[in-house]
């Protein structure tokens, strides 16, 4: 009779034996397994054989020999214990790593977490899991993320505990991971909870929301001996208030805080954190609703949306049909365009409003309301670009040349892709193909192309060190069935089919005019932002055209050219704006630019690019924003949070309205007043 021997399981044993009689073997060379390997001597002696075992996780899940084994070494350490060391030395590993852990290294962060899977985490501890997905993750330059393998096991982990706090964790990372591979596990972790639960994927994302026991819309009181501690909420993120044992308001924790309640401020502030985190998650996963086609009663809307703690403060500065009427909401209430209170029954339906198909002056009305209101849009609604198709568009029929002739650095672009939803892979100079950038929209069935391809033919100048492209060029925008045959196109361009690099039919392109008009429009704004953002016609130091000055006639055109929808909307925008600002006084819209006169100059920045030309004869004028471009100097209403480059066009504008006051020689010495 033939014996069957699981050699898998041998195998662990061996190796187990083998970490048992060395010791961990640990690379000291991250910083966090140095500090693992100095606490060891420190600690009851059955550490080092948890840590041993640990560092035998070789395997993608635990295997039942390891979990067992696991649970037998953990009962050998007092849990609480347990609980503050494996804590302490999973915080050490998020903290940014500088260079992908070894493969012992991660085997043994593998093994760690499973390690605490077993010791029954707590809310705290789970953060800390859903932290080590994103540290693991960190984009590393010339290498890409820090350990993919560590992230994906983190995952695993999350996925088999049950509670709400790995839930949350789990909604907050799909809708902030990009990273395809551990994405897809975040995807499957979801939709088992999902089956588990007989609920839909949407569905069980909204309900994954945490309240993180805030009492109130947007703010919660929470008492530190003498003193409190206020936590505002707004559409950017969580802050922290103080106040006194005088009830006071104070800049930073009181003394008797810092000292009497170290625990519980540390508590604090991570809770902030992990709010503005949740809050940034909440923010992407709502600007994904037009095209969700979700829609709630009334009742069950509000429980999830409007009066949430957390994502109230999101839904309440947001548009919604309610039985068809718009309404936002206003001084403790839902109310119509002319601050009427919204009366209508709990079994009503709801859904997000969107400007596309409404009355112009209805649109106009509501981006009025909002200003009369303050109201601070967490993206653009009532201001939301709308794309309807063009006579080009007409005469094409199944593409659209509109963002097409774009130069884009790939690498911004490819991580903005990601971003917004759609797949793309970033294009090395190798004999090899690819497919075109895409967003699968399941629902609608359909799935939308933007096709894109390497561009130069110089390595080492039109690529990185590791050969994969520095910029693209751009061309049409298609639509297909979503399971249509996939397109591929060579790596240095030569058009895109099916046929050539694969066997299957190819799919045939859709009519634009059968794509509903909200797909269009939406898929077109992302296109747009794609290219609005990673052009190399907004960087103001490529005037002379980039390598070999190949570039100089696109720089041209893109940094002073037409004006797409996204800067239209920022010009109607600033028409209505500039009247309240200082900077109004002197400063005007005329057709693609804003003018400003300064006392030494005119000059006039355009609405697109935010590049310069100033008086006389339209001289360029360089000016490099920094990265806190927007966030000092004079402060703005503006009803939207998310443009950046309307940011900087306002700074260059409140610098140079002053331009005898400057005193950087770059820019002085352009301007000639030195």
């Amino acid at each position: 009779m033939a014996v069957l021997i699981d050699r898998s399981n041998e195998s662990q044993r061996l190796r187990q034996l083998v970490a048992e009689l060395s010791g961990p073997q640990l690379d000291p060379g991250d910083p966090w397994a140095a500090q693992i390997l100095a606490e060891l001597p420190t600690l009851d002696p059955a550490w080092q054989r948890l840590v041993a075992h640990a560092s035998t996780a070789t395997m993608a899940r635990p295997t039942a020999g390891w979990s067992t084994e696991a649970q037998r070494l953990l009962v050998a350490v007092e849990a609480a214990q347990a609980r503050q060391v494996l804590d302490r030395w999973l915080a050490a590993a998020i903290r940014t790593p500088h260079r992908p852990p070894s493969t012992v290294n991660a085997d043994l962060l593998r093994g760690l977490l499973w390690l605490v899977e077993r010791t029954g985490p707590e809310q705290e501890q789970v953060r800390l899991i859903g932290g080590l997905v994103e540290s693991m993750l960190r984009r590393l330059p010339g290498i890409g993320p820090a350990c993919p393998k560590v992230a994906n096991a983190a995952v695993g982990v999350l996925g088999r505990l049950d509670g709400e706090a790995a839930l949350a964790q789990l909604a907050r990372l799909s809708a902030r991971v990009t990273y395809k591979g551990t994405r897809n596990e975040i995807d499957k972790a979801l939709d088992a909870r999902a089956t588990a639960l007989g609920i839909g994927r949407d569905e069980i994302e909204e309900l994954a929301v945490p309240d993180y026991g805030l009492t109130e819309v947007g703010r919660h009181e929470m008492p530190l001996g003498g003193c409190r501690a206020e936590l505002l909420i707004g559409s950017t993120g969580a802050t922290l208030v103080w106040h006194n044992e005088a009830g006071r308001q104070v800049k930073s924790p009181p003394a008797a805080v810092r000292r009497d309640h170290a625990a519980e401020l540390t508590g604090v502030k991570s809770l902030a954190k992990e709010i503005s985190g949740m809050l940034a998650a909440q923010t992407a996963r709502l600007d994904r609703l037009f095209l969700a086609q979700r829609t709630w009663t009334l009742g069950a809307w509000r429980q999830r949306y409007l009066d949430h703690p957390l994502v109230g403060v999101l839904a309440r500065r947001l548009l919604w049909l309610v039985d068809g009427v718009p309404c936002g909401w206003a001084d403790g209430a839902l109310r119509t365009i002319d601050d009427s209170p919204l009366a209508v029954a709990d079994d009503a339906e709801v859904r997000i409003w969107h400007p596309i198909g409404r009355p112009v002056p209805e649109v106009v009305g509501w981006r009025e309301w909002l200003e009369r209101h303050r109201i601070v849009q967490p993206f653009k609604q009532a201001h939301r670009e709308v794309y309807l198709l063009t006579p080009a568009e007409e005469a094409t029929g199944t593409y659209s040349n509109r963002f097409a002739g774009h130069i884009l650095r790939q690498h911004q672009y490819h991580a903005l892709a990601a971003i917004r939803g759609w797949n793309d892979r970033l294009r090395l100079m190798v004999d090899d193909s690819y497919p075109p950038t895409s967003c699968e929209l399941p629902g609608w069935g359909l799935r939308a192309e933007y096709w894109v391809e390497g561009i130069g033919d110089d390595y080492g100048v039109d690529t990185t060190d590791s050969g994969s492209y520095l910029r693209l060029v751009t061309d049409q925008v298609r639509f297909y069935p979503v399971d249509a045959a996939q397109n591929w196109s060579h790596a240095s361009g030569g058009g895109y089919t099916a046929a050539r690099w694969t066997d299957a039919r190819p799919g045939e392109p859709l009519p634009l005019d059968q794509v509903p008009p909200l797909v269009f429009s939406e898929i077109m704004r992302d296109v747009d932002l794609f290219v609005g953002v990673a052009s190399v016609g907004n960087d103001p130091t490529w005037s002379d055209g980039g390598p070999q000055g190949r570039f100089r006639d696109y720089w041209s055109s893109y940094s002073f050219g037409e004006l797409s929808a996204t800067a239209e909307t920022r010009r109607d925008l600033l028409v209505r704006l500039l009247p309240r600002l200082a900077v109004g006084r002197q400063a005007r819209v005329d057709g693609r630019f804003l003018v400003v006169d300064g006392e030494l100059r005119t000059y006039r920045i355009h609405l697109g690019s935010g590049n310069i030309l100033m008086s006389p004869n339209d001289a360029y004028l360089c000016i490099v924003p920094d990265r806190g471009a927007g966030r000092s100097g004079e402060q703005q209403f503006l009803p939207f949070e998310g443009d950046g480059m309307l940011a900087v066009i306002l700074s260059k504008a409140m610098l140079l309205a002053k331009d005898a006051e400057i005193t950087d020689p770059t820019i002085t010495r352009q301007i000639g007043s030195r």
